[in-house]
């Protein structure tokens, strides 16, 4: 099951594919006993896909089959026992994916002629995904980290290794003394080595980058300069091959400095805007604003859902969830839309946005 979603990835999800293109959409759970009512739900899912594809009669034989034979294959990929908090899959003739997203979705399918990505965007702007690097002098390993969980990516030639046993035995006997590592020539190219590949990263997938090692490896990097040199730096040895849960530890600290001064920065951004009359709050107005590219800043309550059922006289229509006709996904609606047009989206605690419900944001004019 896919997790990461790059700028690149985005874009090959978004072009046209033959039709149809089957965007099918479940809630799942991370614990039991949920869980177990996943896969009959998962199951029951994609046999509405399967009945709807049928019942299209713009749909070929051939096509069916073959869209139907992808949605078996897809089905057979998931594994609950990794269930976040929502899976969607995409299946089009000749090819499937799967996505797990610790963001809710409603239970969907829809046939068109794209993928709906929306909630894959919505999700990856709430995990605000980052790139840890672990450094040491014989290998260089690099994490893909969210809130809640980090993985290490082997992704742009990752994780680099060396062996390190062949200093220069002449240079040691005339200086009277073993080099420090970091001072070795080799492992100054070596560290320049994965400088240059994670420059090459960040270029596919830009994210806040944080690097991990001893101080004199760290410092060495500064040398260097590059991506790694204007990275946050955390001073922390072994972690090049070390476990996920110890890089988890090493930077969750930072994480969530960041997230509560990012939080801290955005509620002032509100408040500065009340004072300009450049603030925008409730569904009607933000979905208003957000379609004519008004939204500079927005700002969501990281769990926070809204339903509704279409617009009379310019207002969305309060909407119970499973309605006939709900969209059960206009929040994730508008911030798409917002990043489709260059707006900052930012995900805060649950809370703390209260006084707007959930949602606001700071208008361009």
């Amino acid at each position: 099951m896919e997790h990461a979603l790059s700028p690149t990835t985005l874009t090959e999800l978004r072009r046209p594919r033959p039709y149809p293109a089957v965007s099918v959409l479940t809630p799942t759970h991370r614990r039991e006993p949920y869980r177990t009512q996943d896969h009959v739900r998962l199951r029951n899912v994609v046999a509405e896909a399967k009945k709807q594809l049928e019942a299209d009669p713009s749909v070929t034989r051939e096509r069916r089959t073959d869209v139907e034979r992808q949605l078996d294959q897809a089905l057979a990929e998931v594994d609950l026992t990794y269930a976040e908090d929502g899976l969607v899959i995409f299946a089009a003739p000749g090819e499937h994916q799967v996505w797990s997203l610790a963001r809710t979705v409603p239970e969907r399918v829809v046939l068109s002629d794209t993928f709906l990505t929306r909630h894959l965007v919505s999700a990856q702007a709430a995990e605000r995904p980052y790139w840890v690097l672990s450094v040491s002098a014989d290998r260089v390993a690099l994490w893909n980290g969210t809130l809640d969980r980090i993985a290490e990516a082997r992704t742009g030639g990752f994780p680099l290794t060396r062996r390190t046993e062949n200093f220069d035995a002449e240079r040691r006997e005339q200086i009277g003394d073993t080099p420090s590592t970091f001072r070795d020539e080799d492992t100054r190219h070596f560290l320049k080595d994965a400088d240059s590949a994670m420059s090459a990263v960040l270029r596919r997938d830009p994210r806040p980058l944080y690097v991990t090692g001893e101080q004199a490896a760290l410092s060495l990097l500064d040398e260097i300069g590059g991506a790694t040199r204007i990275a946050v730096h955390i001073p922390h040895g072994g972690l090049a091959h070390g476990t996920h849960e110890a890089v988890w530890q090493a930077v969750r600290p930072r994480i969530t400095a960041e997230i509560r001064e990012n939080t801290e920065a955005v509620m002032r951004e509100l408040e500065s805007a009340h004072g300009r009359k450049a603030f925008a709050a409730g569904l009607d107005e933000l979905w208003r604003s957000a379609r004519e590219g008004r939204v500079r800043l927005l700002a969501v309550e990281e769990n926070y859902r809204a339903t509704v059922r279409g617009e009379e006289g310019g207002h969305l229509i309060p909407a119970a969830s499973g309605d006939v006709d709900a969209r059960e996904d206009i929040v994730d609606e508008i911030v798409e839309q917002c990043l489709e047009t260059g707006a900052e989206v930012r995900f805060v605690p649950d809370g703390t946005l209260s006084d707007a419900k959930g949602m606001a944001g700071v208008l361009r004019y």
